[in-house]
């Protein structure tokens, strides 16, 4: 049942002027570079001290700056580490999830942004028999293994599959790892249609033998999936332009009821796939989530079917009109907590009708059918220089509250953190490169951070001395 405009705009007079929803997550906003920030709490004695860890100290090693306090670990590094196989570690590390092991192990599953066919890349993800979907594909995923004592091992997970990005870990214990390519067989030499999600079991390698698109859940350029645990439904995210990018929800067939499997079993048709329509607390149209402009700021939520979710003459995004459907621009990654979904969406400007910013993080709330602005990057105006943050892109809300973000802006690249007010703080630099950080993760005992730096493809884990980020 839609969300009409007369009920949003209701509930939102009784929740102040229609800015703010109450409700169980923070509102975060942004410093500095922030184009609604809000002023830093007071406290009796003054201004509350300074989120985070305090200042990065350069690495002599020339690989990752952290504070002082903290060290970290190379656990995969391409074309350095080997597979069990003997094979080189593939290289573009992206998306990851941790998942539990016996006796204090800890696995991940890391994806490999790989594009095109396999000859443009040195170190392609290796075709294992019977994990491969397109042998001319150069993505995939990896399962790496990591014991307390030090040792580590890396297998394939799936393989033959192109632009492994993000993805998500399902409520069951597995990874969605999505296509953001959506090239169709016969296109750069490929084989098989792409832009699909796939299921990659950690524990299990007999599960992901002969792998199968999850069809249902549309051809796209896809990102990033989540799985409501409480109704089933999965939240997908879209890095397109021209139109720009879409937030899907899936709604699952009656009677379907998710599990380890059951995905690759549904009908390329099951259940609904469905994009948003959003409206102001006035009821107006919203064409593009870069007309917000204020933390805080509240869309009512309707969802439209998609005609054709194989995009098999037009693609999906392209199937509709101007006042059809909401837009954003690299929708990026998500993270599923607090009752809903966290959603990036890492710059918009030109191409995009709003104001221009340099990232946003959305909260969707399933229950109210609302999107809550909750973190806006203004433009960085110098991105060499250390301070200001842009372009966030994969997300994950830290068991020692607040989020962690990995940013794949301009200049200098950061992980780094944001308190349930937004104010920012640094937790790494990429002392290395300009690559961008990927799959930030922490372990399921909240003791190590998982974070990638995207070229070569290096996997690190970030330990130290974590607390509980104050209440501001």
């Amino acid at each position: 049942m839609p969300l009409t405009r007369r009920e949003f705009t209701g509930r939102s007079a009784l929740t102040g002027a229609g800015l703010v929803l109450t409700g169980a997550t923070g509102a975060f906003a942004t410093a500095p570079g922030a184009l609604a920030a809000e002023d830093a709490p007071e406290v009796a004695s003054g201004p509350a001290p300074a989120p985070g860890y305090g200042p990065l100290v350069p690495d002599p090693r020339g690989m990752l700056a952290l504070p002082a306090g903290f060290t970290y670990k190379v656990i995969t590094h391409s074309g350095v580490t080997k597979l069990e196989s003997g094979e080189d570690t593939p290289s573009n590390h992206d998306g990851t999830a941790t998942f539990e092991g016996p006796r204090g192990v800890t696995l991940l599953v890391n994806n490999h942004e790989l594009k095109g066919p396999r000859g443009d890349w040195e170190f392609p993800v290796p075709l294992t028999e019977g994990l491969v979907y397109d042998p001319a594909a150069a993505g995939g995923c990896t399962v790496v293994e990591t014991h307390r004592d030090g040792r580590t091992a890396e297998w394939v997970g799936i393989a033959g599959t192109s632009t492994n990005c993000a993805g998500g870990r399902t409520p069951w214990g597995t990874w969605l790892t999505c296509e953001e390519n959506s090239d169709r067989a016969g296109q750069n030499g490929m084989t098989k249609d792409h832009g699909y999600v796939f299921e990659v079991d950690p524990y299990d390698r007999r599960a992901n033998r002969n792998p199968k698109p999850i069809k249902a859940f549309g051809r796209y350029d896809h990102e990033a999936v989540v799985i409501d645990p409480r109704t089933g439904y999965a939240y997908l995210t879209e890095d397109d332009s021209e139109p720009n990018g879409l937030f899907y929800r899936w709604v699952p067939p009656h009677g379907f009821k998710h599990g380890r499997g059951q995905l690759r079993r549904l009908a390329d048709d099951a259940g609904v796939l469905q994009a948003p329509r959003c409206f102001d607390a006035g009821g107006r149209f919203v064409d593009d989530l870069s007309r917000a402009a204020k933390i805080g700021t509240v869309y009512g939520v309707d969802w439209v079917d998609v005609p054709d979710r194989d995009g098999k003459t037009v693609a999906v995004r392209e199937q509709f009109d101007g006042e059809d459907v909401t837009r954003a621009r690299k929708l990026e990654g998500m993270w599923w907590a607090d009752g809903g979904a966290y959603i990036v969406s890492s710059y918009a400007r030109d191409e995009s009708p709003g104001v221009p910013h340099d990232g946003q993080v959305w909260f969707y709330h399933p229950r109210r059918r609302t999107l809550t602005l909750k973190v806006l990057l203004g433009v960085n105006a110098d991105p060499d220089k250390d301070g200001a943050f842009d372009g966030p892109d994969n997300i994950t809300v830290s068991p020692y509250g607040g989020l962690v973000i990995a940013e794949d802006g301009e200049g200098l690249q950061h992980l780094f953190g944001a308190t349930e007010r937004g104010r920012t703080y640094p937790i790494a630099r990429n002392d290395l490169n300009d690559s961008e950080f990927t799959g930030v993760v922490f372990s399921p005992d909240g003791r190590t951070l998982f974070a990638n730096i995207q070229e070569p493809g290096i996997m690190l884990a970030i330990t130290g001395p974590w607390r509980r980020t104050p209440r501001d």
